[in-house]
Formats: C-alpha cells, sequence, structure tokens
C-alpha cells in the first residue's frame, strides 16, 4: 500500500521511541493495532454489502432478461403459426381459384360446342360465352 520496507520501519520505530517514550509505546501500538482491526473490519462489511447488492441486481437483471427471451420466443411463435395460417389460407384460396377456373371453361366450351350445334354465327357465340361465363362467376 505505502511500499514501506524493513529500513523504513525501524526509523518510524526509533523515531515513535524518541516522540512517546518507552512507557507509552505498548499502549499507543495496542491502540493502533485496535484501530486498524476495526477499520479492515468496517472496509469488509462495506465490501460484503456491495457483493450482496451486486448480487441481486445481477439476479434482478437475468430475470428480466429470461422474461424478456421468454416473450420473445412466445412472439416468434405466434408469427410462425400465422404465417402456416396464411399459408394454408392461401392454398385453399387457390384450390378453389383453380376449380372454378376448370368449371367456367367447362361452361366456355359447352357453350361454344352448343352454339355449333344450333348454327349460330360467330358473334352470337361470343356473346353467348360471355353471358354464361359472368353468369357462372356470379
Amino acid at each position: 500500500m505505502f511500499d514501506v520496507g524493513m529500513p523504513e520501519m525501524i526509523v518510524i520505530f526509533i523515531v515513535a521511541l524518541l516522540v512517546f517514550g518507552p512507557k507509552k509505546l505498548p499502549e499507543l501500538g495496542k491502540s493502533l493495532g485496535k484501530g486498524l482491526g476495526e477499520l479492515k473490519r468496517a472496509l469488509q462489511d462495506v465490501k460484503e454489502s456491495v457483493e450482496e447488492e451486486f448480487k441481486e441486481t445481477t439476479s434482478d437483471i437475468r430475470e428480466a432478461v429470461t422474461d424478456v427471451k421468454k416473450q420473445i420466443d412466445t412472439e416468434v411463435k405466434d408469427i410462425k403459426d400465422t404465417g402456416k395460417t396464411i399459408g394454408s389460407t392461401l392454398q385453399e384460396a387457390k384450390k378453389q381459384v383453380e376449380t372454378e377456373s376448370e368449371e367456367i371453361h367447362k361452361t366456355i366450351a359447352s357453350s361454344a360446342k352448343d352454339a355449333e350445334d344450333q348454327g349460330e354465327s360467330g358473334s352470337e357465340k361470343t356473346d353467348k360465352i360471355s353471358e354464361d361465363a359472368s353468369k357462372k362467376q356470379s
């Protein structure tokens, strides 16, 4: 801490012996030792309380991160489910459009055949086919 070596300690001890005298020096050493011990205990208590607060804060942060992760996972799952639902709905719509398209083609073909059988002119055939197709779509 102060980088005090053995020679420096001897000098400090000699000065203390001269200043305080041989009778007061043991009492001074005892008081100094008690004071340093109390200081060390106080510092240890502060260190423990800081570590405890740090652990509590860290656990709170971990809980918050875990909760957010769970929410994100739930949202991702919901989005995937929605995507699957949309995909299946689109498949059903595609099948329905294809079925309707086939029915319209059959109706047009049958109307064209009927028109040929009855000997109608080209414009009359077209009009009848268009009417049948629009009725079918409605």
